[in-house]
């Protein structure tokens, strides 16, 4: 088999096409620029990662305390809200033991005596009266009794 032969490329004029020593100089600078560019290209993404990065941390330095107070400030909410639950459930255990009472003096004593219903927050918070709607208009007339009359 016959082998192609091909002119060898050398980086010299020597004996070179000129027309294809300007391409391949021109090709040469092209790939320079294009190489510089590249490299410009990423020292800026280099720097703005980096002001980022200082900017982040500042804004982090600022942040941090903030977010520690309001953390501390959570965990006594949630302490005061826990004490506050347990007050609420006492108090409920007191009133259905203090209506027990009343109802078994009513079964005894055979005088009627009526227990109001009070709403349990916790259960509905949705039924809770409004202190305005809770109380009738004429709560403070009582007949000739009032408080007015």
């Amino acid at each position: 088999m016959a082998s192609i032969q091909r002119p060898a490329s050398s980086g010299s004029s020597e004996g070179g096409d000129p027309v294809m020593y300007e391409r391949k100089r021109k090709r040469m600078e092209s790939n320079r620029e294009s190489a510089r560019r590249s490299r410009m290209k990423k020292q800026k993404q280099l720097e703005d990662l980096t002001d980022e990065v200082s900017r982040l941390e500042g804004e982090n330095a600022r942040l941090a305390p903030s977010i520690k107070v309001n953390e501390e400030a959570y965990v006594e909410m949630e302490a005061a809200n826990d004490i506050l639950r347990a007050h609420t459930m006492e108090l409920a255990d007191r009133l259905k033991f203090l209506n027990s009472i009343i109802e078994i003096a009513d079964e005894v004593g055979g005088e009627s005596f009526e227990i109001p219903q009070i709403p349990d927050p916790l259960f509905m918070p949705w039924q809770i009266p409004h202190p305005m709607m809770a109380t009738p208009p004429d709560m403070f007339f009582h007949g000739n009794e009032g408080l007015f009359a």
